[in-house]
């Protein structure tokens, strides 16, 4: 009778237990879960958006990764006074292209008849002895002068005899430059020297100078991208080409 009501008692306590067991389990995994995607008490309800933005992923650049350098010439105009100002130089180089291409050579003044002196008499020369031909004034970009290239310090001379109109460290796009006007014949020919080096013009404003007299040294100043003599010719104010002219009477 002892041992019946012993076993009788034995079972809800074991049944007790394995309910215990099972609760325990079932808390053990649960709740942790609940807690993890519930977030703090103050976070709020969670959404299908919140998750997604907990769950977005996001990109990590190394401290070491650097933009490529860039230049100045890789990009244009930027801000509004920067495009007109670029549609305005844009505008002004389409004008003087235009009006290169207008101007026939009969406006232009004839170099025919024009030795002024007789060739070799030594009354023109040559402002440069040695150099190399570059740009004259047909190149279609309004350049006035034949560019006479030759090595910085190489000297200059006075292509022929007259008085000195202009002589300055700076003179516009000329930089370092001189300018004489002479009477040959009768006939006033004006010629400019430019792009001296800095320091080394010999004569002044209002000097008297001989054809072939020493005046200054080839440079690289004013709107110059590299050494030389920039020589201009001009007759009544129009600009002929120095290098026919020199042809013809410096011989």
């Amino acid at each position: 009778m002892a041992r019946s009501r012993s076993a009788a008692l034995v079972r809800p306590v074991r049944t007790v237990a394995i309910l215990g067991a099972v609760g325990a389990l079932v808390a053990a995994i649960a709740l942790p879960a609940f807690a993890s995607a519930s977030g703090p008490a103050d976070a709020g309800p969670v959404t299908a958006e919140r998750l997604a933005a907990d769950n977005a992923q996001s990109i990590v650049v190394a401290s070491e990764a650097t933009q490529a350098p860039t230049t100045r010439e890789q990009f244009i105009a930027t801000t509004p006074d920067e495009i007109e100002k670029r549609k305005a130089e844009e505008a002004a180089a389409a004008r003087a292209a235009a009006a290169a291409a207008t101007v026939s050579s009969s406006s232009r003044p004839s170099i025919a008849g024009l030795a002024l002196v007789a060739p070799g008499s030594g009354a023109v020369r040559y402002p440069v002895t040695s150099f190399t031909p570059g740009e004259g004034p047909g190149s279609g970009r309004g350049h006035e002068g034949w560019d006479m290239i030759a090595p910085e310090g190489t000297p200059i001379y006075a292509a022929a005899a007259g008085t000195v109109t202009a002589s300055a460290e700076s003179i516009g796009g000329y930089g370092v430059s001189i300018m004489i006007m002479s009477n040959l014949n009768g006939t006033m020919v004006e010629t400019r020297y430019g792009h001296m080096v800095y320091g080394s013009r010999m004569v002044e404003v209002g000097d008297q100078v001989a054809a072939g007299q020493l005046i200054g040294l080839v440079g690289n100043t004013g709107n110059s991208y590299g050494s030389h003599l920039h020589f201009e010719v001009r007759i009544g104010g129009s600009v002929l080409d120095p290098e026919p002219w020199l042809a013809a009477n410096a011989g």
